[in-house]
């Protein structure tokens, strides 16, 4: 062993530096793992100027007569967090060129590793040569080649290369990737920052499957250039076959552009741009799409998608962050008719309904402010644009904020809404010769201000006492068209106010029971709830409450009502029992049982509202429905949930919700049971009976099979179902997915739809329409 200062010796420094050198060389013919290739300029080791040399070897010869240092058997070179390992190592400091050999291993402080078996480089390390290259680096991506050369200090070259990324070769070394990319040479010019392929063959499963005359690209030195992207493909049953050529422009440091191309073989040529545009504290982006449709025969007759020639639409989307608390933004589309961004699923805006808004939002220690406009985009195919027409274009102030004091020993907090709609048709429907009104053509605003105090007491002998005092107040402007047809007492008057005072008082008891094998809380639960009655229901619109169902998790609810148009009045208890239990072989229970009493005054749920809410809820009578929820998970994935309503008279099964799931390394799977009984004067005059199930299977090692089904048992209907096959090492990704939904609006413009993806890492994606199902990708 011995140890030295830099000065005294030179030659292993030399070393050194051909070693970095061939690492470099080697790691810029990684042309995929564009992150691995170096800058001309940091190709010398970093080694700290007081960095001491390590040097093992089994002999150490001086030459005088040859002017050549040689060092043999087992050589071992450590400096400056670079290691070397050679059987022999030969510095000639007459023609200043250094020759290693034999089993070449040379690791970077990076991580990186290079092997070669002989090596000879400049003592410049300005040119060089190896023969017999292998790299692998960091990110776990792999290349060979029978030779690599460094010349003009700016170009490494790398003759009959093969390279690969391969992850689990990490824990298995026999593992072999599907992949590789063969090239007779790859050229890193360190000047132009550019790699260069020349007559690459990229093979899949050792078959060649492209062929590449040239390819030039960025080094990693480049973050952004102008230039194709992956192709994209896609295939509908009506629009067919579709081929996109995307091309990127690097327009600034803070700005870039992507226009694609997509041809069509049913419909034509597709032209979509996307510009973007960064700020120091936010972006914006900016899209259109267009396209004129070559065979509008094919769509369903008596649609927007067949009626139209020229389709197009135009968004934008911007972030903002004006501070760390206060935050401002919006997501816009405007098209030319109401199902262009759907039918041809044109990435983020393609939900059945679009949610155009503008929104400023701000978050405090103890208060909350959210002020938003909206405009609902539905996209139904429907020419006559009805239900868009019937959706409501609103604007909504939502402000909460809690006292830093206590008070009284209590917390006080404050809830502000404030909220106007407008609406161009009126919503109507009807139910067994009975009209129904989800929306009133006009406009109309409501401000609600609410004060809550509650506190939470401990007595002796573990009871919690919560007892709870309420204030709120409505006022509404209406100028919207009565209802005509409702049997219900609706307001003429332009304006309303309605105010609603609550005095409440929860008790629970906890019980906790343990055993050496489990721990068990039992806790039982009464609320009461004193108040005057509602004023107006069923006489003010009601635009944001009309949603409602009655289960276990809105039992304990001080106001059921699922918005601000409707206020819950009367004296109304509730009461229940909730339990939890763990054991410690891995099993969990949980379930809650209860029932709520209507006690004095009127009871909003059984009185006129313009659609009924709260009708056949289980909550109409003075005494309530059984609602209760049990879930039971164990040890080896198997779970299982149910949520029900049973009638208070014959506990016949007004609503159920039964959830049946495994997982395992290889399994997943969940099977849902839906049952809601029929609900005539609510809206839903038929019973409703689905089954919805969920499973992947792995049956081999990186290869899954997928697939759901909906189906509705009443009807007999297979409304949706899908199968897929995926193939995931971490490297490749690859599925297909095929889906069919039995649309019988027809909003829907494709019935079906085949999706597939293959995406090799370090490279890129190719993907041919959507591949997700109901949650699996």
């Amino acid at each position: 062993m011995a140890a030295g200062n830099r000065e005294r010796i030179g030659w292993v420094a030399t070393a050194l530096l051909a070693g970095t050198a061939l690492c470099a060389v080697a790691t810029a013919g990684m042309l995929p793992a564009r992150a691995q290739t170096p800058d001309i300029e940091s190709l010398a080791p970093q080694i700290p100027e007081d960095a001491k040399l390590l040097l093992a070897a089994n002999e150490l010869v001086y030459n005088n007569d040859t002017d050549k240092v040689i060092a043999r058997g087992a050589v071992q070179i450590d400096y400056g967090g670079y290691k070397l390992v050679a059987r022999q190592v030969e510095y000639d400091q007459k023609t200043g060129q250094l020759t290693a050999t034999g089993q070449i291993e040379f690791i970077e402080p990076t991580g990186n590793r290079v092997y070669a078996e002989t090596l000879t480089l400049s003592d410049d390390f300005a040119n060089g040569f190896s023969n017999a290259l292998r790299i692998e680096t960091t990110d776990l991506t792999k290349i060979a080649a029978t030779s690599g050369e460094r010349v003009n200090g700016e170009e490494m070259i790398l003759n009959h290369a093969v390279y690969t990324a391969c992850t689990p070769c990490a824990t298995n070394p026999t593992h072999r990737s599907l992949w590789q990319i063969k090239a007779e040479r790859v050229v890193q010019n360190g000047r132009t920052h550019t790699v260069r392929l020349e007559r690459a063959r990229f093979e899949m499963f050792g078959k060649p499957v492209a062929y590449i005359p040239v390819l030039e690209l960025p080094d990693h030195t480049v973050k952004r250039k102008t230039g194709f992207l992956f192709p994209e493909f896609s295939y509908r049953q009506k629009l067919g076959l579709g081929i996109g050529t995307p091309y990127y422009f690097a327009i600034a440091p803070d700005m870039d552009a992507t226009v694609t191309p997509t041809a069509l073989t049913r419909q034509g040529f597709l032209l979509e741009g996307e510009f973007r545009k960064r700020f120091h504290n936010g972006e914006v982006t900016l899209r259109a799409a267009g396209i004129d449709q070559m065979r509008r025969s094919v769509f369903t007759a008596d649609t927007s998608d067949r009626e139209e020639d020229f389709r197009g639409m135009v968004a934008s989307t911007g972030e903002f962050k004006i501070n760390p608390r206060w935050a401002f933004g919006w997501d816009i589309m405007a098209e030319t008719d109401n199902n262009f961004a759907r039918t041809y699923d044109l990435d983020g805006l393609d939900d059945r309904i679009h949610a155009n808004q503008t929104y400023l939002t701000g978050l405090g220690r103890r208060n909350f402010f959210d002020l938003r406009a909206f405009y609902f985009d539905v996209q139904d195919a429907d020419p006559t644009d009805l239900l868009e027409r019937q959706q409501a274009v609103a604007q909504t102030l939502d402000y909460e904020y809690i006292a830093p004091q206590s008070i009284f020993g209590g917390q006080l907090s404050a809830t502000v809404n404030a909220t106007n709609v407008s609406r161009d048709k009126l919503d109507k429907y009807s139910v067994f010769n009975s009209e129904r009104f989800r929306g009133l053509e006009g406009n109309t605003t409501r401000l609600t201000t609410e004060l809550e105090w509650k506190r939470q007491i401990v007595v002796p002998g573990g009871l919690v006492l919560t007892p709870l005092l309420a204030a709120r107040g409505d006022a509404n402007r209406l100028d919207m068209n009565p209802p005509n047809g409702y049997a219900g007492n609706y307001t003429d008057d332009d304006s309303a106010t309605r105010g609603m005072l609550t005095a409440g008082l929860e008790a629970r008891y906890p019980i906790v029971a343990t055993t050496d094998y489990s721990s068990h809380l039992f806790e039982p639960i009464a609320q009461i709830y004193a108040r005057p009655n509602e004023r107006l229901s069923g006489g003010l619109p009601n635009e944001d409450a009309q949603s409602f169902v009655f289960d276990a998790t809105s039992l304990f609810e001080r106001d059921k009502f699922s918005g601000y148009d409707r206020i819950e009045g009367g004296t109304r208890a509730n009461v229940g029992f909730r339990y939890t239990g763990t054991f410690t072989n891995g099993v969990s229970l949980h379930s809650i049982v209860g029932q709520s009493f209507h006690l004095a005054g009127k009871n909003s749920f059984a009185t006129a509202d313009l659609v009924n809410a709260g009708a056949n809820s289980g909550l109409e009578d003075d005494q309530s429905d059984y609602v209760g929820m049990a879930g039971v998970g164990l040890p080896n994935g198997l779970a299982f949930s149910y949520s029900t309503r049973l009638d208070r008279k014959d506990l016949s099964v007004r609503r159920a919700d039964t959830t049946v799931g495994f997982e395992n390394h290889r399994l997943e799977t969940m099977l849902t049971y839906t049952r809601i009984a029929a609900q005539p004067k609510y809206g839903s005059p038929e019973d409703d009976d689905e089954i919805q199930t969920l499973a992947a299977f792995k049956f081999r090692d990186y290869w899954s099979v997928f697939g759901s089904l909906t189906y509705d048992i009443n009807s007999r209907h297979l409304a949706r179902n899908g199968v897929g096959l995926s193939y995931d090492d971490r490297d490749t990704v690859f599925s297909i997915v095929y889906e069919e939904t039995r649309d019988r609006s027809s909003t829907v413009a494709n019935d079906w739809s085949i999706g597939a993806r293959l995406s090799f890492r370090t490279l890129g994606d190719i993907n041919v329409g959507d591949t997700t199902l109901d949650g699996f990708e």
